[in-house]
């Protein structure tokens, strides 16, 4: 069996990636994982993360992925010794010293070395399994081919490949333009995503005026990488043998998680049944906020993996709410309000197990009884007449 393995910023996402059909989860602490902005796991809510998993056969994986400093391993250590009780199933590291001091900490537990340790070859990879790495993140820059090799001639190991997600413009995600730009260090976990922003050219003797790289009058994302999917290829790539197919995404949203692990779960349970399409998961696919995909290097070096243009992020339906609870002699959802949607306006509800269904809103009921023609308010819990849905149902609809 093939493990999904989805992101996941926080405690809810970590539920709906395992509601949804992930395998697994990979977060990251309060330090020490390469997304600040999704470092928001504390030991409590790591505790309670993983006993969520454990009790449905699923596993968590803490990242602590950072290149760290000197200065930085005295409280690294602290950090360990204050996560030692935890029954964390594996760590993601890419530093050696922070490996090391793993180990001293914590004893034989399972290592996964990051695709920021950039694993190009065999030969480094057997390196990295004499170290006690019992699995390898292999860098994204490996087309099938090289993929299938690596597998082949170090059997001792795991493998594991990203298949969704953001890509980097630097060589397996060591970037220094963020740190040089903005002194925000990518490689410790603070990335400005300078690579995204739109650039234009200004002349030494002109200052003032910006001149245009590209055919926009927004400038240019000449540094940006489109996005990776692997979807319409991912009977190719569970063929090399790897063992994990990897979601990227801790700072996306819970629609992200819950779409992308519904619609790669769905893909697998199609290839290991013998009747692989991708043309309605591709569809799906489109329907989740997205720069233009790209298979990136799974079929040799790519020639179209650059957003030339200044088109940042696709967006053709918006998230809107989440079902709490269904009441079928009324044929209401009480559903947890995430954005404004009102009467008369088509939404979609879909859940795991790639189910789903559409229907046109007819009322809208506060909580206290009380009729609303809209739902401007976040997180405002309401009542809609609906097909039946299930707890746990996301709805989202069109945006014109």
């Amino acid at each position: 069996m093939i493990e999904l393995l989805a992101p996941a910023g926080d405690l809810e996402k970590l539920k709906v990636a395992i509601d949804y059909g992930a395998d697994a989860c990979y977060i990251g602490g309060e330090v020490f994982g390469l997304r600040v902005a999704s470092a928001s796991f504390t030991p409590e809510d790591i505790r309670e993360g993983l006993d969520y998993a454990h009790a449905r056969g699923k596993r968590v994986y803490l990242v602590l992925n950072i290149i760290p400093h000197n200065q930085d391993m005295t409280d690294l250590t602290k950090y360990l010794q204050s996560i030692k009780h935890l029954p964390i199933d594996a760590f993601i590291v890419s530093d050696p010293g922070t490996l090391r001091l793993l180990q001293a900490e914590l004893g034989a537990v399972e290592i996964h070395l990051s695709t920021q340790a950039n694993t190009t070859s065999a030969a480094s990879a057997a390196f990295w399994a004499d170290q006690g790495v019992k699995r390898i993140i292999l860098a994204r820059e490996l087309t099938l081919e090289e993929i299938e090799q690596i597998v082949a001639e170090v059997p001792q190991l795991d493998f594991e490949v990203f298949v969704h997600g953001a890509m980097c413009m630097s060589y397996s995600g060591r970037c220094l333009i963020s740190s040089f730009l903005t002194g925000r260090d990518a490689n410790r976990g603070d990335c400005a995503q300078s690579c995204r922003w739109r650039y234009h050219l200004v002349e030494e003797k002109r200052p003032g005026e910006y001149l245009p790289v590209a055919e926009s009058e927004r400038g240019t994302t000449i540094l940006s990488s489109k996005d990776l999917a692997a979807l319409p290829i991912l009977d190719r790539v569970m063929a090399t043998g790897v063992k994990s197919l990897k979601i990227e995404g801790r700072n996306k949203s819970v629609f992200y998680v819950a779409s992308m692990v519904r619609i790669y779960r769905e893909a697998i349970r199609r290839i290991e049944a013998g009747n692989f399409r991708s043309d309605d998961l591709i569809e799906e696919m489109l329907k989740v906020s997205h720069r233009d995909y790209s298979t990136g290097f799974f079929l040799g070096r790519p020639d179209d993996a650059q957003q030339y243009d200044d088109k940042n992020y696709v967006r053709r339906y918006q998230f809107v709410g989440r079902v709490l609870a269904y009441d079928q002699a009324s044929a209401k959802a009480l559903i947890e309000q995430r954005n404004h949607f009102k009467i008369g306006e088509e939404l979609e509800a879909f859940g795991p197990d790639f189910r789903g269904v559409r229907f046109t809103v007819s009322d809208i009921t506060s909580t206290d009884g009380e009729s609303q023609t809209s739902a401007p308010h976040p997180l405002q819990q309401l009542w809609l007449s609906m097909p039946e849905v299930a707890p746990g149902d996301l709805l989202r609809k069109a945006i014109d």
